[in-house]
C-alpha cells in the first residue's frame, strides 16, 4: 500500500482529539517542563554565586568573597561552554536510545551536580563542577526540543512546545528568589534537588516518541503510543497523523515498515551528519543561527550574571536581588502569555513586534543613561524598560526560538539539527557573557544597550524576509517548505 501525497495544508481538524488528548500530551510533557526547569535554576546558579559575593547582607566568613573580575566572568560563561559538547554527544546517541533513556540519565547527573556544589569553596572547583552542569545543560535541551516537537499535535505544538521557555523561567525565578529569601546560594540551590526526585518519579510513566518507535520499526507501539498520546483516541481517529509520521520518519511503504524493512532508514540515521550539510536542513540551519544571534542579545542573556551589577548601575531603590527576582518573574509572566497568543498570533507576528520591542527598549535604556542626569525618576524608568525587555523576548523571540529547532529540520537530521542549534545557541551564549565585562569597559554601559539596539533592529530586518510562519503546519509541511525554497535558490543560482 502506497500512502498518498500529502496536500500543501493539512486538514487540521483530522487531528482535534479533543480535552483528553490536551491533557495526556500536557503529562507527557511534564519531564521535560520539569527538566528545562532544572536547566534554568543550573543557568542561573553562578549569577547567585556571584551576586553573592558582593551582597551586603552576607556578614559571615565567604570563602568566595575575594575573588577577582576575571574569576567572576569565568564562573558567569563556563556554564555557557561546555552545552555544545553535551548537545552533540544527545544527537548522536538520542538515535540509538531514544528520548526516554536518554532523560533518565540526564536526571542522575542533576542529582548528582547538587550533591557537588554543596561542597563548592574556591573557583576552581566552580569552574569544574560549571563544565559538568554546562554538558548536562545541553545534554539535556537538545533531548527535550526533539521530544516535545515530536509528540504534540500539530495545532497544539506551538503552545505546549513554548511553555519550555516558560519553564526555563521559572527556573530563573525558582533560584533567584530562594536566594532573595535565604541570602544563602547552596540552601538555596539545595532546595532545588525537589526538581530531579520528582522528575526521578514522572519517568517512568513518560512514554518513548512514536516517531523514534517508528525510525526503529516498532509499529505496534508506535500506534498504541500515539493512541495514548491522543487521550486514548481509535485507531481510526489516529491514521491520518500515523500517516503523516510514516511519510515524515521514513519517506516508505507502509508495508516495508510492517515487514521490518528499515535497512534505509538505519542508513539515514547513520548519515546524519552527511545531511546536515544538504540544503533542505543547511537552509534552516543558517536562519535558526542568525535568529539565535540576535534573539540572544536582546534577550538580555550577556547580561545574566551580572543582574545585580546591572540594577546596581541603574541605581533602582529596592535590593539588587529583589529586583533580580522582579526580572525573573517579568519572564514567566511573558511566557505564560506566550501560551495564549502563540496560536493566535502566530509565531511570525510575534516575533517581529517582540523584536522590535525589545531593540527600543534597549535603545531608551542607552539614551536615558547618556543623556539623563541621574535621578529615581530616570532609575525607575530604566527598571522598568528593561523589565519590559525581558517581558517581550520571553513573549516571543525567545521561546519561539526554541519551538522552530524542533519544527524546521527533515525527520532524517532531526536530532542532529536540534543538537546542532542548541550547541550554536550555547555557543553564543558564552561568548556574549564572557566578553560584556570587555564590551561595557571599552564602549561604556550604557552604550552597549544602545549597540544592542541598534543591532536589534538589523535583526528585525532579517526575520521580516526569512521567517515564515510555522504554526498551524505539521512537520512534514514545514520540511517541505524549506525544501522547495532550497530548490528554488538551488536553481537560480545554476
Amino acid at each position: 500500500m502506497t500512502l498518498p501525497k500529502l496536500p500543501i495544508k493539512s486538514n487540521l481538524d483530522n487531528f482535534s482529539y479533543g480535552f483528553k488528548s490536551i491533557l495526556a500530551q500536557l503529562l507527557a510533557l511534564t519531564t521535560t517542563y520539569l527538566f528545562i526547569m532544572k536547566t534554568g535554576v543550573d543557568i542561573m546558579t553562578p549569577t547567585v554565586i556571584i551576586g553573592a559575593v558582593t551582597d551586603n547582607r552576607n556578614t559571615g566568613y565567604n570563602p568566595l568573597s575575594d575573588i577577582s573580575e576575571e574569576q567572576t566572568a569565568w564562573i558567569g560563561s563556563m556554564v555557557y561552554l561546555f552545552p555544545p559538547v553535551g548537545s552533540v554527544v544527545a544527537s548522536m546517541v538520542q538515535d540509538h536510545f531514544g528520548s526516554r533513556q536518554c532523560m533518565m540519565l540526564s536526571n542522575v547527573t542533576n542529582l548528582a551536580t547538587i550533591v557537588i556544589l554543596m561542597f563548592a569553596d574556591t573557583p576552581e572547583f566552580l569552574y569544574n563542577i560549571s563544565a559538568l552542569i554546562g554538558f548536562n545543560v545541553g545534554f539535556v535541551t537538545s533531548i527535550t526540543i526533539s521530544y516535545s516537537s515530536e509528540v504534540c499535535e500539530p495545532k497544539l505544538r506551538g503552545v505546549l512546545t513554548s511553555v519550555i521557555n516558560l519553564s526555563y523561567f521559572a527556573g530563573y525565578l525558582c533560584v533567584t528568589m530562594l536566594y532573595a529569601i535565604t541570602a544563602n546560594w547552596k540552601l538555596s540551590v539545595l532546595i532545588t534537588v525537589a526538581i530531579p526526585v520528582a522528575n526521578a518519579v514522572l519517568l517512568f510513566k513518560t512514554p518513548d516518541s512514536p516517531m523514534w518507535l517508528l525510525s526503529k520499526g516498532r509499529i505496534e507501539e508506535a500506534k498504541q503510543t500515539l493512541r495514548k498520546l491522543r487521550g486514548g483516541a481509535s485507531e481510526e481517529n489516529c491514521i491520518k497523523e500515523f500517516q503523516d509520521m510514516v511519510h515524515y520518519t521514513s519517506k516508505m511503504d507502509l508495508n516495508d515498515l510492517e515487514t521490518g524493512d528499515t535497512k534505509t532508514e538505519k542508513s539515514t540515521m547513520k548519515n546524519s551528519f552527511y545531511y546536515l550539510i544538504e540544503p533542505e536542513t543547511l537552509k534552516p540551519l543558517q536562519m535558526l543561527v542568525i535568529i539565535i544571534f540576535f534573539t540572544t542579545l536582546l534577550s538580555g542573556i550577556p547580561f545574566i550574571p551580572y543582574l545585580m551589577s546591572v540594577f546596581d548601575t541603574f541605581g533602582t531603590p529596592i535590593h539588587p536581588a529583589w529586583a533580580m527576582t522582579m526580572h525573573m518573574a517579568f519572564g514567566v509572566s511573558g511566557n505564560v502569555l506566550t501560551i495564549f497568543l502563540i496560536n493566535r498570533l502566530g509565531k511570525r507576528v510575534l516575533s517581529l513586534a517582540t523584536m522590535a520591542t525589545c531593540s527600543v527598549c534597549f535603545l531608551c535604556i542607552g539614551t536615558i543613561g547618556n543623556f539623563c542626569l541621574p535621578s529615581p525618576m530616570y532609575s525607575w524608568i530604566q527598571v522598568i524598560l528593561f523589565f519590559m525587555s525581558t517581558f517581550s523576548s520571553s513573549m516571543g523571540i525567545m521561546p519561539i526560538m526554541w519551538v522552530l529547532m524542533g519544527e524546521v529540520y527533515p525527520m532524517k537530521t532531526k536530532n542532529i539539527g536540534a543538537g546542532v542549534s542548541t550547541a550554536v545557541y550555547f555557543i553564543v551564549c558564552f561568548v556574549m557573557t564572557k566578553l560584556y565585562r570587555n564590551l561595557e569597559v571599552s564602549a561604556g554601559f550604557y552604550n552597549t544597550f544602545v549597540l544592542f539596539g541598534v543591532s536589534g533592529l538589523v535583526g528585525l530586518t532579517y526575520l521580516y524576509y526569512q521567517l515564515p510562519e510555522t504554526e498551524n503546519r505539521t512537520l512534514e509541511e514545514i520540511s517541505e517548505h524549506f525544501k522547495r525554497k532550497s530548490t528554488k535558490i538551488d536553481i537560480q543560482t545554476g
